[in-house]
């Protein structure tokens, strides 16, 4: 939120104007690259602690990502993305995600995320939850279910 100030009297300003920006600058960048650069309504994402969203106007915070599903509108149209673990922060209507990885709906193989479904589910089957390959093939396991929820919207 930005303040113009309309004249003075002693230095006191006579009348303050709030505006709030009309969109969002939304950057998504993994380390191989960036996925998203645009001008955005609103974004929703999957934080550690759950779901949130973002208007343009909301107050400056950083959070962590969890493996989940990330969506952002703009004019009216959704758009959705499979993201890895990473950090999500807002300042000044600017919005930066940095994420391990991040896929968009279209660019999902459907058939690969089922492999890997199958493989993760596979792996947990094998191994004992006391081991550390577990966890690993836990997350494999979320990666793949994301994967395919969010490809769905791609073909709706």
């Amino acid at each position: 939120m930005s303040a113009r100030f309309k004249g003075t009297h002693r230095g006191v300003p006579l009348q303050r104007i709030y505006y709030m920006a009309e969109q969002l600058k939304f950057e998504l960048v993994t380390p191989q690259r960036k996925v998203v650069s645009e001008e955005v309504d609103e974004i929703i994402a999957t934080g550690t602690l759950g779901e949130f969203g973002v208007l343009p106007g909301h107050a400056p915070f950083l959070t962590s990502l969890k493996i989940g599903e990330l969506s952002y509108k703009k004019g009216g149209a959704a758009y959705h993305l499979a993201v890895n673990a990473g950090y999500f922060e807002v300042v000044n209507d600017v919005v930066t995600v940095l994420v391990d990885s991040s896929e968009r709906a279209e660019e999902i193989d459907l058939e690969r995320a089922k492999r890997a479904q199958a493989r993760a589910e596979e792996g947990l089957k094998s191994v004992s939850q006391e081991d550390k390959e577990y966890k690993e093939m836990e997350f494999a396991l979320q990666r793949a279910l994301i994967r395919m929820q969010v490809a769905a919207k791609a073909a709706r």
